[in-house]
């Protein structure tokens, strides 16, 4: 009976952790106007995936710089905990390399749901090196990672601005492990 709790329970959270994110996404979408600058970056476009908004905090020092094959340059610019316990990783991927260069197929990671939508950043993790968890970049409920998608080819000199959704581990965690396929390893802090 335990067994078949814990799995209605897990199946509960995976549900409530969906449907927070889908709340959160239409929230953000919602009308208005105005100067006002958005409370938090995970109200960045997540319908078509490909072109996040370009926000201030994308021309700030990097974080972290993840290297790449072919002179792939993943700068991550952000980490922000919002509210709704999920946490936004904002940053850009760089050809830095003379040539043009395409992303590779892994970044989407091995997940039959997510690679039926496509190349994406499905395939990265946040690792919590103290809490001894690692997370996974969200998901919709048709499968498709809350991450940006559409992925291909960068020319030399080129870059593509990104987002990455996860949920957000502990408050007393401020500092994670970034992992994603073909990418070397970068600790990011967590603001917020």
């Amino acid at each position: 009976m335990s067994i078949r709790f814990t799995a209605k329970a897990h199946r509960g959270m995976v549900a409530l952790t969906i449907a927070a994110g889908l709340a959160l996404g239409v929230a953000g979408c919602g009308g208005g106007g105005g100067d006002e600058k958005p409370k938090s970056s995970s109200t960045t476009s997540k319908d078509s995936g490909s072109k996040p908004s370009t926000q201030d905090e994308q021309t700030e020092t990097p974080q972290a710089e993840l290297r790449g094959t072919d002179g792939l340059l993943l700068q991550i610019v952000s980490a922000e905990r919002d509210t709704g316990g999920f946490i936004t990783v904002n940053g850009t991927v760089k050809n830095d390399g003379a040539e043009s260069s395409v992303i590779p197929p892994q970044t989407s990671g091995d997940e039959t749901e997510v690679i039926k939508h496509g190349p994406s950043l499905g395939g990265a993790t946040l690792v919590d090196p103290k809490g001894k968890k690692r997370y996974y970049v969200l998901r919709d409920t048709d499968g498709r990672p809350l991450t940006t998608t559409g992925l291909g080819s960068l020319e030399a000199g080129q870059t593509l601005p990104v987002f990455m959704q996860f949920p957000a581990p502990p408050a007393s965690t401020t500092e994670v492990a970034l992992q994603v396929p073909t990418f070397s390893s970068g600790t990011i802090k967590i603001a917020g």
